[in-house]
Parts: C-alpha cells; sequence; structure tokens
C-alpha cells in the first residue's frame, strides 16, 4: 500500500475500521488504532481501552508491538485492507456534491471559508466520522491541513473569522467538554491558557470543528528503540516549527536531551521557541544514541504532559 498518512482511515475485510497514525508500513502492516467497528448498521464507536478489549478477545492478531516505535498499538496487514479512506478525497468530494445532512452542509461552509482565505483546496481534507460515514447531528468537524504554511494560514483564517463573526469561539461548556473528553494531566485553567492561543479550533453554526496538521516529512527511520523509564524535565524550547506536526516535535537547550515528541493532540502547538517547558514522558534513546522524551504513549497520556512556564510564555 502505498501514500498512507496519519489522519486517514483503513478499513479490513472484516469491517474494523483503523485510524491511521503513523505513514510509514511496518511488516508489511498499517500502524494505527482501532476506532471503528461496523455492527450490523452504523459503525460502532470505540474509545482506546474498549478497543484493545475488543481486540483482545476478538482480533489479538491486530494488537502490534512497534519495534521502531517501541510501542503497542494496532497493525492491519495490507492484504486484510478492504478500502483506504483519504481525507483529501472526502473534502474535495463534498466540495462538488450535494450535502446530505446539516454536518455535511457546515463542513462543505467551513472548507469555504479555507478557501477564501487562500488555502487551495488539494490541502484540505476532513477525517473523523465524516470521513467514514458514521456521523451523527452531534458529531464534531475534523479537519486536515497538508502543507505547513496553509495549516497556519488556516489558523489565521480561523482566527479571523471568530473576530467577524462568520464563526465563533468555544464557550465555557464546549471547553469543559473538550477537557473531559481529553482527559490530560493539566488542570483546567492550564488546558484552558495553552488551547486559547492556538487558533486551531471552534465553532461553525454551534458545530465543534478543529484542524490538524499532516505536514510531509522524509522517512528517517530510527532503528529500534529503547524506552529507559519515565523522566521529568524543564527545559527551554529552541525550535517549535513542527510543533503542531504528527508527532509534534520541540526541539531542547539541554545537554542530555535533544527533543521532545508528543503523539497527543492535547500537546501539538503547545509551546513557543524561546519558553521554557515542563515535561514529563518517557525517555527513549535512539538507535544512534540520541535520547528524546515521548508525550502521548496513548490517548489519554496518563502522568504525561507538556506545559510552558507561564511566567516565561513568549505571549503573555
Amino acid at each position: 500500500m502505498k501514500n498512507v498518512q496519519p489522519r486517514d482511515f483503513v478499513e479490513t475485510r472484516e469491517g474494523l475500521i483503523l485510524a491511521v497514525v503513523d505513514g510509514q508500513i511496518e511488516q508489511d502492516r498499517v500502524l494505527g488504532f482501532l476506532r471503528y467497528r461496523r455492527g450490523g448498521g452504523q459503525p460502532i464507536k470505540l474509545q482506546t481501552d474498549q478497543a484493545n478489549t475488543w481486540l483482545a478477545a476478538h482480533h489479538s492478531d491486530l494488537l502490534f508491538d512497534s519495534a521502531r516505535l517501541a510501542a503497542r498499538l494496532h497493525g492491519v496487514p495490507v492484504e486484510r485492507i478492504a478500502r483506504h479512506y483519504r481525507p483529501r478525497e472526502r473534502a474535495a468530494e463534498l466540495m462538488v456534491t450535494p450535502t446530505r445532512d446539516a454536518l455535511e452542509a457546515k463542513a462543505q461552509r467551513c472548507l469555504d471559508l479555507f478557501r477564501q482565505g487562500g488555502i487551495p483546496l488539494a490541502s484540505l481534507g476532513i477525517t473523523g466520522s465524516l470521513l467514514i460515514g458514521a456521523q451523527h447531528p452531534a458529531s464534531d468537524l475534523d479537519f486536515v491541513i497538508y502543507d505547513r504554511d496553509d495549516f497556519h494560514r488556516a489558523r489565521e483564517v480561523v482566527q479571523a473569522a471568530i473576530g467577524a463573526g462568520a464563526l465563533a469561539e468555544l464557550g465555557p461548556k464546549e471547553w469543559r467538554e473538550a477537557y473531559e473528553r481529553r482527559g490530560c494531566e493539566l488542570s483546567f485553567d492550564e488546558y484552558l491558557w495553552h488551547e486559547r492561543r492556538k487558533h486551531n479550533k471552534g465553532l461553525c453554526d454551534g458545530t465543534k470543528f478543529d484542524i490538524t496538521l499532516v505536514a510531509d516529512r522524509p522517512e528517517t527511520p530510527d532503528g529500534p528503540v529503547q524506552k529507559r523509564g519515565r523522566i521529568s524535565l524543564t527545559a527551554e524550547v529552541t525550535d517549535a516549527r513542527e510543533a503542531f506536526d504528527f508527532p509534534a516535535r520541540y526541539r531542547l537547550a539541554d545537554p542530555e536531551i535533544g527533543e521532545v515528541l508528543s503523539f497527543s493532540h492535547t500537546y501539538a502547538g503547545q509551546a513557543l521557541a524561546g519558553e521554557w517547558v515542563e515535561i514529563s514522558g518517557l525517555l527513549e534513546e535512539t538507535g544512534d544514541g540520541g535520547r528524546r522524551i515521548i508525550v502521548g504513549s496513548t490517548r489519554e497520556a496518563p502522568g504525561e504532559f507538556i506545559k510552558v512556564r507561564r511566567a516565561f510564555a513568549m505571549d503573555d
């Protein structure tokens, strides 16, 4: 299988639908997490713990220990994939076909706003439930931007549209719901302070949306990595150009640990260059002897976080 990217979905012949988390094929498997399974009608959504339990009972062969990532996730053999859902194709389809429900109409309106803001349709995608046709009236809108410059332009579009009233900022209820859904290690006040300056989410006619970046990176496999246990560190961020990537990357001014990677969307765009951050995660050593911290080894990432020491924040 070629050109698989994070935020794509793949479906097996058995009706298991996984969200792709890594663009590299490992041992002829696509790496991701089970998010839905077909149960005779509308796909059934599964949380991470539910998915792990269900796979252990019914398809334990899909529980995969990645030597390259030193992590357990879900891996589907390429030959068992029946369908590949691509966010770009879904966005393009929405722009040329009649909308079938209110959520599709809202998605189309947001895509129009991004295009009017100078973002080409080729850089736009939509993932999540709307990608696979599993949406319902309470679903969120999950947009993907495929170019780093276009992503930051999209953040500007969101900020301007909120200022003009075309979109709305999340209110107290929506922020609280987002926080509780994430289940992160930050206090609510800490979470809110970090999130409000990212300009990557809002409301479109009452429906929550967010934008995420999938940027092309050269494939530079590290080879097998070794986990060295939990670690906490306070360090200055020297480079945050890949802060919204997946995984998010922050270069650090530390003599022993060169960077922190976050696989949790909660900590994407969390810090700016020049800010000091407190980090708690897993220390990892790469094949070339480099050392880095991994945050977000699971979606909920218990005990793991990145947060700015606000006394040193660049925008305060």
